[in-house]
């Protein structure tokens, strides 16, 4: 059986003393391993980053935006053969995993513009013969970790932008499918990114926790879970190093009255079960207003719901595929059981679902939850899978307030054909991403990604200004240079233009 490696300095590297398998999630059976880094070789991966980072940080932005050029050319290239190892491991449908590596592609266009995005700002004359200006500098050796549901997309929100800016980076992707990101960083070299600058290790916590605590690493981008994410943050801070970490969600859709229910139903077929439900940015609740509302929506929803197809993800004809792993699977199940034992409505059951000629894949079907409350533990945490609970309510306040209540602040949209109560919902929702007749109000690559509430850790959010600004650090220089010989006197008031 084929075993994954690493890919440090430029080069393949084995390090298989310990190794975990890999499954297709559609047949259930181990189609890889991978190798499971030890202390030593992140060690040697860091090493080999800070050897890389003075040349790389010295390459004019201009070089660099070239060879994020070339990158973008090789992804289109590849993308078949990226898209193929993603649902390999993943298990999404491949028209998923083209939309999931084009929307990384996107923040490789915008990291094309950075000389202009590392460009300061100068003040002439800001005293007598004084000039001022500020500059954003790399800040080193830097790390990210990233979570199975997207293994190419997110990635590369985090690696772009760190390269680009002049840092270099050791990355450790989800052990579950690592095979995209690997490919990603050979076809890296191929556009000219010079060895060490790129660097991906495989690995479980040993391997985290090498990246968390070693005193070369500047900086650390997380995507995945809360639990996770709280301990990135606080044991990454607590070594000294800059963080963002981005964790769970439970994103609500409001369904007004006036709403256009078939659009509204559309979305949130795509929403709530598209990728299997296994995005930080799905939609798992929508919020009734009203039971007359609340009867037209499951109503549609049962109809479309029974048109939908699930298989195996090389069949684009299929909606959605797989979970991750059996184990998921099962906890997945776990919560429909739940919800049903506390008294909500199973409208559409997606347990005991199997695919003819895949029957030990790890699927569930698309699955409704009806009168689902707020006391309820499908209600309180993030299922990541194919189910979407629907929630009544009396009023749009009563509703807007259920979503500030919630301990996470992702994502959430709006169903209305009102311009002042949409404009009253985005204004004011404790969310940090908000749609308006947008199902999944994920930002274009030249914004930011940022949630909010126990969605998100540290100060600045993915991609888009925000990575620039947390992948390097302000600068300001004050200058003068005397002219005709003119000496001052000694000054001991502190200086100012008065």
């Amino acid at each position: 059986m084929t075993v994954i490696g690493h890919w440090i300095n430029g080069a393949a590297v084995a390090d298989t003393a310990r190794t975990q398998d890999v499954f297709n999630p559609a047949t259930g059976q181990a189609s890889r391993q991978v190798a499971l880094a030890s202390r030593a070789t992140v060690e040697q991966a860091i090493a080999n980053a800070q050897a890389a980072f003075p040349a790389w940080r010295n390459t004019p932005p201009a070089k660099r935006a070239q060879i994020m050029f070339r990158l973008k050319q090789l992804l289109d290239q590849h993308s078949d053969e990226i898209c193929a190892l993603i649902t390999d491991e993943h298990g999404k449908v491949l028209n998923d995993a083209a939309g999931e590596l084009q929307r990384g592609i996107e923040v490789v266009e915008y990291m094309c513009g950075v000389p202009d995005l590392l460009k300061g700002e100068h003040s002439k004359n800001v005293g007598p013969a004084i000039d001022s200006w500020s500059e954003r500098q790399a800040l080193g050796v830097v790390a990210g970790i990233t979570p199975f549901n997207f293994p190419a997309m997110v990635p590369l929100w985090i690696a772009i932008p760190a390269i680009a800016c002049g840092n270099t980076m050791v990355l450790k992707p989800s052990e579950r499918d690592p095979s995209c990101m690997l490919l990603i960083a050979q076809l890296a070299k191929q556009a000219g990114l010079p060895d060490g600058v790129l660097n991906v290790v495989n690995g479980d916590k040993e391997a985290v926790d090498t990246l968390l605590t070693d005193a070369r690493i500047q900086a650390i981008g997380f995507v995945g879970s809360t639990p996770i994410a709280e301990y990135i943050y606080a044991t990454g801070c607590a070594n000294g190093k800059r963080v963002k970490a981005l964790g769970g969600a439970k994103n609500h859709a409001i369904v007004m009255p006036d709403a256009d229910l078939d659009n509204a139903v559309t979305a949130l077929m795509g929403a709530a079960y598209g990728s299997g439900g296994e995005r930080c940015m799905a939609i798992s609740v929508a919020v009734a207003v009203g039971d007359a509302t609340a009867d037209a929506l499951v109503a549609k929803l049962k109809e479309r719901l029974a048109t939908l197809k699930v298989g195996p993800g090389t069949d684009n004809s299929n909606d959605m595929g797989p979970l991750i792993t059996r184990q998921h699977r099962d906890k997945v199940i776990g919560y429909i059981d739940s919800a049903e034992q506390q008294g909500a409505t199973v409208a559409v059951d997606g347990r005991g679902f199997t695919v003819p000629g895949f029957e030990n894949g790890y699927f569930v079907g698309a699955t409704l939850l009806d009168r689902v409350t707020p006391d309820m533990k499908a209600y309180k945490e993030e299922i990541f899978g194919p189910v979407l609970c629907v929630v009544r309510v009396g009023s749009m306040a009563e509703a807007m307030q259920l979503i500030d209540d919630h301990e996470y602040g992702n994502g959430t949209c709006i169903f209305t054909r009102d311009g002042e109560a949409a404009r009253y919902f985005s204004d004011n929702i404790k969310v940090g991403m908000v749609g308006i007749n947008v199902p999944l109000p994920v930002p274009v690559a030249y914004h930011s990604f940022c949630g909010w509430k126990r969605s998100a850790f540290g100060d600045n959010g993915m991609y888009g200004p925000d990575s620039v600004n947390f992948f390097t650090r302000r600068k300001t220089v004050t200058q003068r240079w005397p002219a005709g010989g003119v000496r001052e006197t000694a000054q001991f008031n502190f200086p100012s233009n008065q």
